[in-house]
């Protein structure tokens, strides 16, 4: 019955959100009105000697029905003490697969960063090859040169030729 009245309240609401409001606006203002009426609503159940409890801000709910005049201080403070421990207890389980999710990340990032490392060393190693490779082979062209030069073997257009290349090459 609670459930209906709810419901009902929701599509009255839900109709006069609807009203002369833009649409982003009604939708932003529906969800936070359920958002609200979901943590208002929402109670923390608890199970205490064998029977489940709601608790909602001071009052203790049994089957729906209020019965925190009916239990003693000491069993009031039991259950709220319950609830006090469970809470704490997923805060910290929460908190630590935030922080398990968070050394993950950090985990990822770094493995990262060591793979762009080893890809840069590797491109700095190929690069260094590359270079040797041309120093060798321009001095090796060099020393070709000067001897054909020495031996008088080079037309003038063959030495220009020569030039050009060695000039590329350096």
């Amino acid at each position: 019955m609670r459930y209906l009245n709810e419901k009902n309240n929701l599509l009255i609401l839900k109709c006069i959100l609807i009203k002369n409001k833009p649409m982003k606006t009604q939708k932003l203002l529906f969800t936070a009105f359920l958002l609200f009426i979901f943590i208002a609503v929402n109670a923390q159940k608890i199970a205490h000697e064998g029977k489940e409890y709601h608790v909602k801000g001071d009052k203790i709910f049994l089957n729906d029905i209020d019965v925190t005049a009916n239990l003693t201080t000491q069993q009031q403070t039991s259950i709220k003490n319950k609830l006090k421990n469970k809470l704490a207890r997923e805060e910290r389980i929460s908190a630590a697969e935030k922080a398990t999710k968070k050394a993950e990340q950090k985990q990822k990032k770094a493995e990262k960063k060591q793979q762009k490392a080893e890809k840069d060393l590797k491109k700095k190693k190929k690069a260094e090859s590359t270079l040797s490779k041309s120093q060798k082979k321009y001095k090796n062209d060099l020393k070709k040169y000067e001897k054909l030069k020495r031996k008088g073997k080079l037309s003038s257009e063959n030495e220009e030729q020569w030039l050009k290349k060695l000039e590329r090459k350096n």
